[in-house]
């Protein structure tokens, strides 16, 4: 199922059932599961493993060198998992230092001239919308969604269910559940999101009376967690313990509340 206008390296490990089209590309020491489609003019570099099922659009170039001028040209990867799509003019490079990987897991969906740069880490169901670029070293938590346009800073995270509101900007960690705007700001929760993943009512209003706690008037983060702790007890929820756990992992600080304690009305709905 190999195009005869397509160049894939013998030295290329494709399963028989993938699909490669026309100008397409494939460098040699790629391996390629079984049900994947290459589109044309599509381009995979060395080094690159693409798991089942894939589908990579039309230019669309995955594992090339990361555009870091740390990197030296030594042996890196680009690892990713199952029923992926990767759609026209998106790209995905491989990671800096030697034995270093990025990483995208399953079910991911890059549209359109997205750009997922060196040692990003993907979890499941992430969605990176057109135009929305992912600098080095950034995580980004299951089923978050980053809106077309947004830039993230290198190192940054992302929460599991946070969303990025297109145009924003962040070089802060955005927390999970929650939606950022503008730059390095806190809209609101993400309710719409937290419902389509099945959260139930209570853990909803539960993730907001986090939210006002810990956001709201923009207070001492540190302040503002011992509050929510002496309040809620042993009645935290999981998703707030998540919620707190990431807060402790911050490395980068964490994108500040609305200011004057307004948040977004579509955030809140």
């Amino acid at each position: 199922m190999i195009h005869p206008q397509a160049i894939v390296s013998p030295r290329a490990e494709l399963d028989p059932s993938v699909d490669v089209g026309p100008f397409a590309i494939i460098e040699r020491d790629v391996v390629i599961g079984a049900g994947t489609r290459i589109g044309p003019y599509s381009y995979v570099c060395s080094g690159t493993t693409l798991g089942r099922d894939n589908v990579v659009h039309m230019g669309v170039v995955l594992g090339h060198e990361p555009q870091d001028l740390a990197y030296t040209g030594a042996p890196t990867r680009l690892v990713v998992g199952d029923r992926n799509t990767f759609r026209e003019g998106s790209h995905v490079h491989r990671g800096t230092l030697a034995d270093s990987a990025t990483v995208i897991g399953n079910d991911c969906y890059v549209m359109a001239n997205g750009h997922v740069a060196h040692n990003c880490q993907l979890a499941d169901r992430v969605i990176v919308a057109s135009g929305a670029l992912l600098a080095g070293h950034v995580q980004v938590g299951a089923m978050a969604f980053v809106s077309g346009n947004a830039v993230v800073h290198q190192y940054t995270r992302i929460g599991r269910l946070a969303m990025l509101q297109g145009g924003s900007g962040v070089g802060r960690d955005v927390p999970p559940f929650t939606i950022a705007s503008g730059i390095n700001t806190l809209a609101g929760v993400n309710v719409v999101g937290l419902r389509r993943a099945g959260f139930d009512a209570e853990e909803i209003r539960a993730v907001r009376r986090a939210f006002r706690v810990l956001f709201w008037r923009r207070p001492n983060l540190r302040l503002a967690r011992e509050r929510l702790l002496a309040s809620e007890g042993e009645h935290l929820i999981d998703e707030v313990r998540e919620l707190l756990s990431f807060l402790d992992g911050s490395r980068r600080g964490v994108c500040a509340g609305p200011r004057g304690g307004r948040a977004a009305t579509d955030a809140e709905a």
